[in-house]
């Protein structure tokens, strides 16, 4: 019988060092790669994770992907008032797409990441013809990743590794403590890498070249309120950067692009009982309208209770209380106790 061989994506964090170690202990073959994007502070050092965990490391130089699936999705999203999540296209894309692609010519059979998700397959046999791998939550709800991975295809699945799915984030530390395995670097990773100081207006303006257009900001009634510098600023649901004086704050309402204006609300009225989705990737039955399902709009967002229509690659979401902050751009995600159904980009 052949062994599998394991390729573990490793960015020198506590998280995939672990699984690394995890994967050494359980498989014969297993080796690591670094993927760069061009946007690191400082160059990873292969010797300390070798040293570390005692199989070969390559480094993977993923940066024009990168600029051009990530980053440039960002760019152009938010140009287009919407707002958008590079990690769940990053996912996707880079690191179970080009990333994996690599991993399988180099050898693997299959690529591990530190992420906290279970994925499950019920089949068994070598022979099998239809895949129905699908994504659960992870073991940890604090660290629960699988709203990023949500758009990973069934035959994405069928070829990924997590390591850490029943374990929590405090059990990994103490794992880590307890066999002397250190991070390379010390801080987590953040959530948009290529940004380092968070300030997504200015990366746009330099990377695009872009002066500040300003426009009018305006009410539910369509009252002039003042003037915004730019909407590439805004998303929905953003009480920061309005400064417009009221009794109470103001929230973003809508971007209007196309009339360069950008409408606010009060707090009451920035709620909607629905949405419109597409670019959906499902993976459960072939039903068109699913009742009494949990509806992610966010990473934070808690989920909610709703019925969800599908119509091919597009659908609508119906819930059962009226939901905040509404944010085209971002991915809908869908559930049914820990399993992910499938997702879809939030129109």
């Amino acid at each position: 019988m052949k062994h599998p061989v394991v390729a573990v994506a490793l960015s020198g964090g506590v998280d995939s060092l672990v699984s690394g170690y995890l994967l050494k202990q359980k498989f014969k073959h297993v080796f690591g790669i670094h993927f760069t994007t061009g946007y690191e502070k400082e160059p990873a050092s292969v010797e300390l994770l070798e040293k570390q965990l005692g199989f070969p490391v390559t480094i993977v130089d993923l940066s024009k992907t990168f600029e051009k699936k990530v980053v440039h999705y960002f760019i152009q999203t938010y140009l287009e008032g919407k707002t958008p999540n590079p990690c769940i296209i990053c996912n996707k894309e880079i690191k179970f797409g080009e990333l994996l692609q690599h991993a399988l010519n180099m050898g693997a059979d299959f690529l591990a990441t530190g992420h906290y998700a279970t994925i499950v397959n019920p089949l068994s046999s070598p022979d099998k013809t239809i895949c129905q791998c699908y994504l659960e939550k992870g073991s940890d709800p604090l660290k629960d990743q699988s709203y990023f991975l949500s758009l990973l295809s069934c035959d994405q699945l069928e070829k990924i590794i997590f390591p850490l799915a029943g374990m929590t984030k405090k059990e990994v530390k103490k794992l880590a403590e307890s066999n002397r395995i250190a991070p390379t670097h010390p801080s987590e990773s953040q959530d948009i890498c290529f940004i380092q100081d968070n300030n997504f207006s200015r990366f746009i303006i330099d990377k695009q070249g872009l002066l500040p257009k300003h426009g009018n900001i305006i009410d539910m009634d369509g009252r002039i309120l003042g003037q915004h510098t730019g909407l590439h600023q805004f998303t929905v649901g953003q009480r920061r950067g309005i400064n417009c004086p009221a009794g109470e704050p103001y929230y973003v309402k809508h971007i209007d692009i196309q009339n360069n204006v950008l409408r606010v609300c009060f707090k009451k009225d920035l709620s909607a009982d629905k949405l419109t989705i597409a670019h959906i990737n499902w993976n459960f039955s072939d039903q068109t309208v699913i009742p009494d399902i949990i509806t992610k709009i966010r990473y934070s967002h808690k989920g909610a209770l709703s019925t969800l229509t599908l119509n091919g690659l597009e659908g609508q979401v119906v819930f059962d209380e009226p939901q905040n902050a509404i944010t085209p751009g971002q991915a809908a995600v869908f559930y049914k106790d820990k399993r992910v159904l499938g997702a879809g980009i939030i129109q």
